[in-house]
């Protein structure tokens, strides 16, 4: 049996209608128990809620990962095994890999398995333990990574957003040592850093994003900012865009852009990579050049609260671009910050072209990819925001 803990009185209604995080702030008490531990989560009259991995450092103090009302006295290998199979499973029904090797395998609450992160990479997975639950158990996933076909499993937890208590850094679980990794998404080539890039090496929830700019590029010149390793830069020049010009501030992002490009379009002088600060380069680039913008920063709302200071920072950039993109023109512009909500992004983006005096519409309303789910029951998972925008 699992030691409980209980929720207060009056504080039950999110859970029984299974959103998995319960805050310290919802407990009687926040108990003396082991982090990582697996717990049984009770009403104040004791009714069974769930199971959950205990985080007591953590303002998340419990993460469900199995609703039910009856008590359950062990949760073995195999069921977690068979989570991570149902996740990989779907994939299938619409990853073609003959097209595209490179997804995102579990993607915690979205898959309901807090704490789990697992994007694949050809043969290669990378795993992100973002609570000491998932930590624990890194050896059975592994166990049922390899039995799914993935011969190299490398743990990555340094810059994840994890709880306190996680203890490793980045390493190679099983396999052989892989830092760079040739991939196909789309049917184009990527060339990813998984040891050394952000993230597990690639933003793979902007696949289909990325493929809309494809169908949109054809005879335009395109600005890239915060391009990271050129992933819509290689799709923009794959549709067809006249130039394309690709700005990051890292001198490494900046690099793999230009090996990326090269890899599907050879040397072409219809690419630019730059180095240099978007905020400044926004600022400053000729008006009536660029008649399309992708705007994806990375985010910046780490915590609930730096959301003003955020917003302020995604107000700038949009800003920015719509005084200078040209007529009848295309702004492509996101957030991946899970605490700006689609509502407060839209508002921002509406401050800044009402100050730039544009008509804008919207066209699209963009998210992130199917094989990054979103439990109905935890909308905070649909943390890419973006908008397709036409500016008269």
């Amino acid at each position: 049996m699992y030691r409980q803990i209980k929720i207060k009185h009056g504080r039950e209604k999110s859970f029984i209608n299974r959103h998995p995080w319960i805050f310290s702030g919802a407990l009687v008490t926040v108990p003396d128990y082991s982090n990582g531990e697996i717990v049984e989560a009770v009403t104040s009259d004791g009714m069974v809620i769930g199971y959950g991995f205990f985080s007591p450092e953590s303002q998340i103090t419990c993460r469900i990962f199995e609703f039910t009302s009856v008590h359950v006295s062990n949760f073995d290998a195999d069921y977690f095994s068979a989570k991570i199979r149902r996740a990989s499973a779907l994939r299938g029904r619409f990853i073609h890999k003959e097209k595209t090797d490179c997804f995102r395998l579990m993607h915690a609450e979205g898959d309901f398995l807090p704490g789990l992160v697992i994007d694949v990479y050809g043969d290669t997975a990378v795993v992100q333990a973002l609570v000491m639950g998932i930590e624990l158990m890194l050896e059975n996933i592994a166990d049922t990574l390899e039995s799914l076909g993935y011969k190299n499993i490398f743990v990555k937890n340094s810059g994840a957003n994890r709880v306190e208590g996680i203890c490793t850094g980045d390493y190679l679980l099983r396999g052989g040592e892989k830092g760079r990794v040739e991939v196909i998404e789309n049917s184009l080539k990527f060339t990813v850093d998984i040891s050394g890039g952000q993230k597990t090496g690639f933003f793979l929830d902007q696949r289909d994003n990325r493929e809309l700019v494809r169908t949109l590029a054809q005879g335009k010149r395109v600005l890239n900012a915060f391009c990271y390793t050129g992933g819509f830069s290689v799709y923009a020049l794959a549709g067809g865009a006249e130039s394309v010009h690709s700005v990051d501030v890292s001198a490494s992002a900046v690099d793999m852009t230009g090996e990326n490009i090269i890899l599907n379009s050879g040397e072409t002088d219809r690419a630019v990579s730059i180095k240099a600060d978007c905020f400044e380069y926004l600022r400053e680039i000729e008006p009536d050049y660029f008649d399309m913008i992708i705007l994806d920063p990375p985010a910046f709302v780490k915590h609930a609260s730096g959301i003003d200071k955020g917003a302020r920072g995604y107000k700038d950039i949009n800003l920015s671009a719509l005084r200078r993109i040209k007529k009848d023109s295309l702004l492509l512009t996101f957030s991946c910050s899970q605490h700006v909500s689609q509502d407060l992004f839209r508002k921002i983006v509406f401050g800044a072209a009402a100050d730039a005096g544009r008509n804008v519409r919207v066209l699209r309303q963009l998210s992130q990819g199917a094989d990054h789910p979103v439990s109905i029951f935890h909308p905070e998972g649909e943390y890419l925001k973006g908008l397709l925008l036409h500016v008269e």
